[in-house]
C-alpha cells in the first residue's frame, strides 16, 4: 500500500522537519485544505502549501474540503501537486466535469465522500476518477476515531471497481493506524492517509513502514 501522511497532524512549529521526514520515508504528502464552509474547520492555505511544495521531493496529494474546489485546481497543479481530490458533496452534478478538468491538467483526479454519503454514489465515476477517497471519519478535524463500518464501504467499492474491470484506486482517510491498517488492506484500500498515528508516534518513520507493510 501507499502511505500518504497528513501534514495536518504535524507540529506546525516544525513543518520543515516534518516534510524532510516524509521525503525520506513516505510515498505521498497529504495536504488537507479546509475552508470552514464545507467543513466546520479551517486548516491552511496557499502560504503553507506553497512552502511545502518548495521542500517536497515526493508527490503531494491535496484533499479539498471546500466549496467551489475547482478554484484551487490550477494553483495546486502549478505548485507541483500531482493528485487532487474533492468532495462529491460540494461538486454535485458537476463532479464529472471537474474530474475531467483535473485529468486534462495532468493531475490524478480523486472524488471523496463523507461517511454519511452512500458509497454507491461513487459508482458512476469509477472510470472518470483515478482514485476514490473514502472518509472513515467526518471531514474537518484530525484525531477522530475510525468508523468501523467504513470497512464494508471500502469492500463494496472495491468489488464494484473489480466488477467493472477498472484500475481506480481507493484512498482511506480518518482514524487510520497500525492496528487497523491490515483490515483496510484486506477490505481493498490502496492508499492510507494517517496524521495523528504518524506524527504523534515516537518514531514516525517506523509507523509509516508498518502501515505500508500491513
Amino acid at each position: 500500500m501507499l502511505v500518504s501522511p497528513s501534514l495536518l497532524g504535524a507540529d506546525f512549529l516544525n513543518v520543515g522537519d516534518a516534510v524532510r521526514m516524509l521525503n525520506a520515508n513516505a510515498d505521498w504528502i497529504h495536504l488537507d485544505l479546509m475552508d470552514g464552509v464545507l467543513v466546520p474547520n479551517l486548516s491552511f492555505g496557499f502560504s503553507v502549501t506553497d512552502a511545502v511544495s518548495r521542500a517536497a521531493t515526493i508527490p503531494m496529494d491535496a484533499h479539498l474540503m471546500t466549496v467551489h474546489p475547482w478554484r484551487w485546481f490550477s494553483h495546486l497543479r502549478n505548485k507541483g501537486v500531482s493528485a487532487i481530490s474533492f468532495h462529491l458533496e460540494s461538486a454535485g452534478a458537476d463532479a464529472a466535469i471537474h474530474l475531467a478538468a483535473l485529468r486534462t491538467m495532468g493531475v490524478k483526479a480523486g472524488l471523496a465522500i463523507d461517511p454519511d454519503v452512500p458509497v454507491h454514489k461513487l459508482y458512476p465515476y469509477i472510470y472518470k476518477a483515478d482514485f476514490m477517497l473514502i472518509m472513515s471519519v467526518y471531514a474537518g478535524f484530525g484525531g477522530q476515531k475510525f468508523i468501523p463500518e467504513s470497512l464494508d464501504r471500502i469492500a463494496a467499492l472495491k468489488a464494484e471497481i473489480g466488477r467493472r474491470g477498472a484500475a481506480t484506486l481507493i484512498e482511506v482517510d480518518g482514524g487510520v493506524n497500525v492496528e487497523n491498517a491490515s483490515l483496510l488492506r484486506q477490505a481493498g484500500a490502496d492508499i492510507l492517509v494517517a496524521g495523528s498515528a504518524v506524527f504523534s508516534a515516537p518514531d514516525p518513520a517506523a509507523v509509516i513502514r508498518a502501515l505500508r507493510e500491513a
